[in-house]
């Protein structure tokens, strides 16, 4: 505890690795948009020293801008991580296991893995399927690998779209993300969480549709290894960053699939 108070007290560079979240940021049409309305204004009412408050009503879904997905999100022939019957889990509104709750609170180490950077480009191709061999790479690279426990963070530069919003979906292009090989060599890993800065933790072809999610069952349902999508990686690779502390403190929704956060990480 002393060494951690005296690190902090010497001073740390704190990246945000989180979306700012605002009406018309980009959003599956699998889930509901942000919104944010002011149901009471300043002037509404008044105190009788003057003072007056404002506050709003937000309405978002569990898996809208950066956000965590809990082990309840997906389920692959009926049945969640560990073998849970899916339907019955989900009995009465809010899932009885594996829901947002259930996911801890983290301050772990984490490692980027610069997959833009090390194929020497700002952004992957649209559909790009990052590999085994791309995450080695990665490492090989940076110097620097994920272990038992850490957090593994993909970049593949297309956050560097997300202001516009038809780009960053990529229903023209496909967007690029880690295929089943790559979900492979981070489950060997063992990381705890992993997370990349795109719309889905997948490899999205264009033209794809209604696509299957394999990437999501190997990590949600077969490994327990939770998941963050929409994140802001640049930061950290404008940085030089590779190796760093990683803190994450999702929302406790009980019985729910997902939670926005606000990752950082700490170096």
């Amino acid at each position: 505890m002393t060494a951690l108070l005296d690190a902090v007290a010497a001073g740390v560079t704190i990246h945000d690795l989180g979306q700012r979240f605002e009406a018309g940021m980009p959003c599956s049409p699998n889930h509901p948009g942000f919104r944010l309305a002011l149901l009471r204004r300043h002037g509404d009412m008044v105190r009788p020293d003057g003072g007056s408050a404002s506050n709003e009503l937000i309405v978002t879904g569990g898996h809208v801008g950066t956000h965590v997905d809990a082990l309840s999100h997906v389920s692959h022939d009926g049945l969640l991580h560990g073998g849970h019957d899916a339907h019955e889990a989900q009995s009465g509104g809010r899932f009885s296991v594996h829901g947002t709750e259930t996911i801890p609170p983290m301050v772990r180490r984490g490692v980027l893995l610069d997959v833009a950077g090390a194929h020497g480009v700002d952004i992957l191709p649209g559909g790009y399927g990052v590999t085994a061999d791309d995450l080695e790479k990665c490492a090989v690279h940076s110097g620097v690998r994920p272990a038992a426990g850490d957090v593994a963070l993909v970049r593949t530069g297309w956050a560097r779209n997300w202001s516009d919003p038809e780009t960053y979906m990529g229903h023209a292009t496909g967007v690029p993300g880690v295929d089943p090989s790559g979900a492979q060599w981070l489950t060997d890993h063992g990381v705890a969480l992993t997370g990349a800065d795109t719309t889905a933790f997948e490899q999205i072809p264009a033209g794809a549709g209604h696509r299957v999610l394999p990437v999501h069952r190997l990590l949600l349902v077969d490994a327990g290894v939770f998941i963050i999508e929409h994140m802001r990686l640049e930061p950290l690779a404008e940085a030089g960053v590779s190796e760093f502390v990683f803190v994450l403190a999702p929302l406790p929704i009980v019985g729910g699939t997902g939670s926005p956060v606000r990752p950082l990480a700490v170096v």
